[in-house]
């Protein structure tokens, strides 16, 4: 397993050389430095921090004994297994290549307290005239027994703003001199927000067998 800790930059449009037009999300992917070394992982640190002086001690303190600049993002991921890693190495966007799969994981827009319609899709009650529960929730079954909700039960609540994963992107361009990896589609999470970039494991298992 390798992967990356990166940023959305957001979405363009480029174009193959059969002419195709290839929807792309733009991702900052490293460079990512070590800050421990596990014995099944790395914790890798993504995003510099501008201003050192308004980090708590505690944290100032944790990366001047790595003697590594401090990092916004921190994050777990697998290592591989035959590969030698020290705390300050920089791992950078070339641990990929163009026409790999990759998964990326984020954390989706939030969309605040929405109803069930838009929440789950619910069809909606009588919409003519004298109706007067056109959006509502309507009964939700639970009687005299258990005289209570079922635990969940779809109904009006918090819309996003969870972990995602978006998996078997293809990538379409690495760009190494800025740090850069287009994948094909689309990825979670609003501009500018952190994501972990990992290697797919199902459809590079299915192409490497073909």
């Amino acid at each position: 397993m390798k992967g990356l800790l990166g940023k959305k930059i957001g979405m363009t449009q480029i174009f193959s050389e059969d002419g195709q037009r290839i929807p792309v999300t733009v991702i900052e992917a490293g460079p990512c430095p070590v800050l421990a070394v596990k014995e099944k992982s790395i914790q890798l640190g993504f995003d510099l921090v501008e201003k050192e002086r308004r980090l708590k001690k505690s944290i100032s303190g944790y990366f001047k004994k790595l003697n590594v600049t401090p990092q916004r993002f921190i994050r777990e991921i697998p290592k591989e297994p035959n590969k030698e890693y020290k705390v300050g190495d920089q791992l950078k966007v070339d641990l990929f290549a163009t026409g790999e799969f990759v998964n990326v994981s984020g954390t989706s827009r939030g969309l605040g307290f929405q109803g069930g319609m838009k929440r789950w899709g619910w069809k909606g009650q009588c919409q003519s005239h004298g109706s007067m529960s056109h959006r509502r929730v309507g009964s939700i079954g639970s009687s005299s027994d258990p005289s209570r909700v079922w635990k969940g039960h779809h109904m009006p609540g918090h819309m996003g703003d969870r972990r995602v994963k978006t998996e078997n992107l293809r990538i379409v361009k690495v760009d190494l001199p800025n740090n850069l990896l287009l994948v094909k589609g689309a990825v979670p999470g609003h501009r500018n927000g952190y994501l972990i970039i990992e290697k797919a494991r199902k459809k590079n298992l299915v192409a490497s067998k073909s």
